[in-house]
């Protein structure tokens, strides 16, 4: 009778080998093989190009949830009383404080964000603190929603182009 650890040792040496063998095959072919050569750089081409154009579709459908929930909040509409704006800043504000901890979350955080600064009197003034707090990713999102929001009115002084690019990668 054979012992088990004989049996698994030479399992062991037939599957190395078996490895072994088509790591050689494999380099013979890539260093002999012009058509091996040709068809791993196009396979290596397309797939280059399948993930770009993953990538581009990615951020293109980012881009459509952003634009998607600003829609949504603008619908919804914003409250009108000075009371009521300041307890939706203050909740929102703390909201998207909460959110924004959360990798995860970083669109909704950003659209907690986006909701208190459209009741904000001094959206510039909020931009800057928002500049200095609030983490770049959900900044960067936020950013995308303030220049997709044609309403949302700057004019105290904050340039757009100041603001950090909506980089959705």
């Amino acid at each position: 009778m054979v012992q088990t650890s004989t049996v698994l040792s030479i399992s062991a040496a037939t599957a190395a080998t078996g490895l072994l063998a088509y790591a050689i095959y494999f380099d013979y072919h890539r260093r002999a093989d012009p058509d091996f050569r040709r068809n791993l750089r196009r396979e290596e081409r397309r797939r280059a190009r399948v993930e770009k154009e993953e990538a581009v579709m990615h951020t293109k459908q980012k881009r459509e949830d952003i634009h998607g929930s600003v829609d949504l909040a603008l619908m919804e509409g914003f409250p009108v009383g000075t009371n009521e704006k300041e307890a939706f800043f203050m909740s929102h504000v703390q909201q998207g404080e909460t959110l924004g901890m959360d990798p995860s979350r970083t669109v909704e955080a950003a659209l907690a964000f986006y909701k208190a600064l459209k009741v904000y009197p001094q959206p510039t003034d909020l931009m800057n603190i928002y500049d200095k707090t609030v983490e770049k990713r959900v900044l960067d999102v936020l950013a995308e929603m303030i220049a997709y929001d044609k309403d949302l009115d700057f004019t105290s002084g904050i340039n757009i182009s100041d603001l950090p690019s909506a980089g959705l990668d």
